[in-house]
């Protein structure tokens, strides 16, 4: 207490035992122990004889006395009027219970109490606006000598009776039988304060915490504390506590864990035998040094982690096994906030009771999350932004109240909190604590990790469980009562006191000085070794202990959470994210002009004039046109990826909370999805109009934006995959290059798929299977077959040039080369007697190839052209193959040759009829050259057409592919019904005995591996997979963080 509250207490002290026959002994003694109690002997002197100075202790005769009796009524009642209006306002309303209590025990030490004495403790009560019948309790505690006289329900008692005593009908009392008790304790609960009080009326030698209770006088019980009797079991603040709420709790609850172990999956064991036992309305604490495995505890025991052995019950559910009994009952407040920085304390609240409870309107859920900010004490913050830790609009004591207030609203039965006093001050810390202790008191039943707690934070658990580093337990039980048995194990002295006699603190770091104690070499120097290990603790823990009992309790878990429906889920995290995303300004200034300044800084700098000098830009003319179409592919997709890479990461604390919730992953993804499909439909639109627009790409802007939004939404579905496999989010933006180089160097823009490595490229007629699992392949041929065969000038010739380029490439390249591979067969046979003249074993594969080619191709032309027979195709072999058969295929060669003539000249006359009557006059004349020059780009033209390839005809695997044209040419040599794979710039493909246009089937393709990445995220399959490789030992153990 300060220096003016005592001096206002020893006037206040004063005035009261100076009335009727002024200050006895009793009182006087009472005043110098209660300031020896407060202050040293020394610093009490002081005090002390302001005090008699104030009441005229031992200044004068009875005479003196009944004179000053006559004038001290009205003038003293006065003066008590000041004094306690002046300390009303600096004593909290915990003190102002403890000084009524003190100023009550003071006028009874004499065993009599005035009319006058009481009129002046009255006035103390009234102006402390202490409650009537709390007041009336508090009386009746300190001056009835009998304890089973008290007539009230916050008064318990303690003895050795099985039985109470007979009492008058109506009569309630509160009562814990302890064996071998000689006396009575009376405790007095202050239910507004959460305070108790303690009376001993006895004579045997009763410990609090270490301290003798003297008879009669009364002490503060407070959280932690435990009474020792000289004999039988000891009595814990908890046990009290627990009597108290009997009745005030409607639900029961047992929590016990059965032998829990827990290893990592490297082997390495971060939990030993593991026994908890406790039931609803206690506070248990987690303590131990870093790595000792708390944190893993209370990952087990709220269901996040799979013992690798033994088994959490609550109401003999387990809690693994059985995971939908026990919904909604189990809450978990993570080390980390868990909240939505973007949106207020308000919504934050308003968004989580709406995930809670399908059943409550926005009024009732309105009204619930006013309740709870009032409860925390966080009214006057409700509007204001979460912020994060580093740009803070709140305090960390009220972003922590705000974690906890989120599970507050669904009031789960038990509630697991990590380290919920880290980062905050001592202050902050004592707040968070007092509210978890009011928690309590409803009977919930609480675990907290916690690190290095203060004196009073320590003394608030009901019980504490000690861990060593490797995971073994080493005490479980009250805080105070660990503190000595440390001591005691360590032989030290006044191992017997908890706490000190003079101030009541306790030092809970001595603990673990204890604990961590190192042995001490010939020099006196510490040593690396401790003195007790972590395993010789943990068996001194076992041969000190038993398991905890908890009674059996088989009732269904009471639980308020009623989740909505998946598709109110998905609503829910739409909004929530939505809004979340509209109230961060740098993010929604950077999605939505990030595609607009990538395409005009594109196209503004590929934006080429072929003539610099004529000043006028012809999109015919702009060699750039193919990169365009291929930055726009990979803009989009780094796009794409850039924008939903941190989704699942930055929600990953907020998930590992709701999961306790048991909502819908699938709403939860979905919704993430839509909303990175929206923002991409808006950032491809926009790059498509602004990018288009600039290099005069016309009539395209739909097709391209089909293209791209595709694309785009299969990097947002990459993107969420890696966002969810990994943890971090600094690797994820790391990985980013390298998911796009592949993409760049596969796209079949940068590189000819010809030109590639043989292990890559492999057939020559078909794209690189590597190449067809890269989405920027489908996007970039879709985008160039588009452009080019559906161009308003194209598009009006283009079957005409198909046919032209098909009959010009058969009867140029294709029969030509077979009639030099029949006379190369013809060469090795003696053309009179037929028989085969040469003997070499690689001439005569030479000629078996030859003959394997000419077989293949001609089939393949007679399936195409029916009006042309050809009777000798099985004779195209080293058996049957003679000069004959040579004279014949040629025959039908030069046949076909005549036919893909005829078939050249009917496609080129009517292509220049059809050009010809687009030019027929001068309007029309200009309209042709407008739509040639809008339309139709020169360096597009050239790269689907392939034109500068130096072999239009190659070899392989016993079939002639064609190089030139693959834009006119439709896929050959199909395997079967499901196959699809065609050459680049195919202008159809093939899938169950159809052919499809390459724009839509590309289109289709990336929808499905959109599909496909969606049930890999579903799933969690990348993050399965790399979790194989965490598995894996690369020669050195590897560490865990386990605590």
């Amino acid at each position: 207490m300060s220096e003016e509250i005592l001096k206002a207490l020893m006037q206040l002290f004063a005035i009261i035992t100076k009335q009727d026959e002024g200050v006895s002994t009793e009182q006087r003694k009472y005043v110098q122990l209660f300031l020896e109690k407060e202050l040293s002997k020394g610093g009490s002197q002081g005090y002390l004889q302001l005090y008699d100075e104030f009441s005229g202790y031992g200044a004068g005769s009875k005479g003196v006395a009944e004179e000053r009796k006559k004038r001290t009524s009205v003038g003293d009642s006065v003066r008590t009027l000041a004094i306690c209006k002046k300390i009303n306002k600096t004593l909290a309303q915990k003190q102002k219970f403890i000084v009524l209590v003190r100023l009550l025990d003071l006028v009874n030490a004499d065993k009599v109490l005035s009319e006058v004495e009481m009129e002046i403790v009255d006035t103390v009560a009234t102006v402390f606006k202490i409650d009537k019948e709390e007041f009336t309790s508090i009386k009746s505690f300190v001056v009835d000598e009998d304890p089973y006289s008290v007539e009230a329900p916050d008064v318990l008692i303690v003895d050795g009776l099985k039985v109470i005593p007979d009492t008058p009908k109506g009569l309630q009392r509160k009562h814990i039988y302890s064996e071998l008790f000689e006396g009575s304790l009376k405790i007095l609960q202050v239910s507004s304060v959460d305070l108790c009080f303690i009376k001993y009326q006895g004579k045997n030698e009763v410990l609090l915490n270490g301290l003798v209770l003297t008879s009669e006088q009364i002490f503060l019980f407070a959280n932690g504390s435990a009474i020792k009797p000289p004999v039988g079991p000891p009595i814990y603040y908890s046990d009290v506590v627990a009597s108290f709420r009997s009745d005030q709790i409607d639900f029961n609850l047992s929590f016990t864990t059965k032998n829990i172990h827990y290893s990592f999956p490297n082997g390495k064991i971060a939990l030993r035998d593991i026994n908890v036992g406790e039931g609803s309305g206690n506070l248990i604490g987690f303590m131990g040094a870093s790595g000792a495995g708390k944190t893993t505890l209370l990952n087990v025991l709220n269901g996040n982690a799979i013992p690798t052995q033994g088994e959490v019950l609550i109401n003999g559910i387990d809690i693994h096994k059985e995971k939908d009994k026990i919904e909604g009952v189990i809450g978990y407040v993570p080390q980390e906030d868990s909240l939505i920085e973007e949106l207020t304390v308000y919504q934050n609240l308003v968004f989580n009771a709406r995930l809670c409870f399908k059943n409550k309107r926005r009024p009732e859920i309105d009204e619930l999350v006013s309740k709870v900010l009032k409860n925390l004490g966080l009214e006057e913050t409700k509007d204001l932004k979460v912020g994060s830790p580093l740009e803070k609009t709140i305090s960390g004591g009220q972003r922590k109240r705000l974690n906890i207030g989120l599970e507050l609203l669904r009031e789960p039965s038990v509630l697991f909190i990590d380290e919920p006093t880290s980062g905050l001050s001592s202050r902050d810390s004592e707040n968070i604590m007092d509210l978890l202790k009011e928690l309590t008191s409803k009977g919930k039943l609480i675990f907290v990790v916690i690190h290095q707690p203060s004196s009073d934070i320590y003394k608030m658990f009901d019980k504490v469980l000690i861990l060593d580093v490797g995971g073994y337990p080493i005490f479980y039980g009250n805080p105070i009562e660990a503190i000595m048995y440390f001591k005691r194990l360590s032989n030290q002295i006044n191992s017997d006191r908890g706490e000190c006699p003079d101030c009541g603190k306790v030092d809970p770091e001595l603990v673990f000085n204890i604990i961590e104690e190192k042995l001490i070499d010939d020099y006196g120097n510490f040593r690396e070794k401790r003195k007790l290990s972590p395993k010789d603790w943990n068996d001194h823990f076992k041969a000190n202990s038993l398991k905890p009992i908890v009674k059996k309790i088989e009732d269904q878990p009471e639980s308020n959470l009623k989740i909505p429906s998946r598709f109110k889920q998905l609503q829910i995290f739409i909004l929530r994210d939505v809004l979340s995303k509209l109230k961060n300004t740098q993010y929604l200034l950077i999605n939505l002009l990030e595609a607009p300044l990538l395409a005009f800084l594109l196209a503004f700098i590929i934006r080429y004039t072929d003539d610099p000098n004529a000043g006028i830009y012809l999109y015919r003319q702009n060699e750039n046109i193919p990169a365009y179409l291929f930055m726009s592919v990979i803009v989009v997709l780094f796009m794409g990826l850039s924008v939903s890479a941190e989704e699942i990461i930055r929600d990953r604390k907020l998930r590992n909370r709701e999961a306790f919730l048991n909502l819908s992953k699938t709403s939860y993804l979905l919704s993430k999805t839509f909303i990175m499909f929206f923002i991409t439909a808006i950032q491809s639109f926009s790059f498509v109009l602004i990018g288009n627009w600039i290099l005069d790409i016309r009539d395209m802007n739909m097709s391209y934006w089909l293209v791209l939004f595709a694309t785009g939404c299969f990097a947002n579905m990459t993107g969420l995959n890696i966002s969810s496999a990994f943890k971090s989010a600094v690797t994820v933006y790391i990985l980013i290059p390298l998911l796009l180089i592949p993409q760049m160097i596969l796209s079949g823009a940068m590189f000819n798929f010809d030109k590639l490595n043989d292990l890559i490229s492999g057939r020559r007629d078909r794209v690189p299977i590597l190449a067809e699992f890269m989405t920027s392949r489908w996007a970039y041929e879709a985008l160039v077959v588009e452009q080019f065969v559906n161009n308003e000038y194209e598009k009006k010739i283009y079957e005409l040039e198909k046919l032209e380029s098909i009959s010009d490439y058969k009867k140029s390249y294709l029969i030509p080369t077979l009639i030099k591979k029949v006379d190369a067969c013809r060469r090795n046979y003696d053309s009179d007697n037929e028989y085969l003249i040469i003997k070499a074993k690689n001439d005569l594969e030479i000629l078996e190839s030859n003959l394997t080619v000419l077989g293949n191709e001609i089939a393949t032309e007679m399936s195409k052209v029916l009006s042309i027979r050809f009777n000798h195709i099985e004779k195209l072999n080293i058996e049957k193959f003679s000069p004959t058969t040579a004279d014949s295929t040629m025959r039908y060669l030069e046949n076909l040759k005549d036919f893909y003539i005829q078939e050249f000249n009917f496609a080129n006359s009517e292509k220049d009829y059809l050009i010809s009557e687009m030019q027929s006059d001068p309007r029309k004349r200009l309209k042709f050259r407008y739509m040639c020059n809008a339309y139709h780009n020169e360096n597009l033209a050239d790269i689907a057409k392939n034109t500068m390839v130096k072999k239009r005809i190659i070899e392989q695997n016993n079939r002639l592919i064609q190089q030139v044209d693959p834009i006119y040419l439709d896929p050959v040599n199909i395997a079967g019904m499901f196959d699809f794979r065609a050459h680049f710039y195919a202008p159809v493909k093939h899938f169950m005995g159809k052919f499809y246009d390459t724009f839509s089937f590309n289109i289709i393709v990336i929808w499905t591996m959109v599909v496909l990445l969606y049930f890999t995220l579903y799933f969690d399959i990348l993050k399965k997979f790399i979790g194989m490789f965490s598995k894996i030992s690369l020669g050195k153990e590897k560490i865990e963080i386990n605590d």
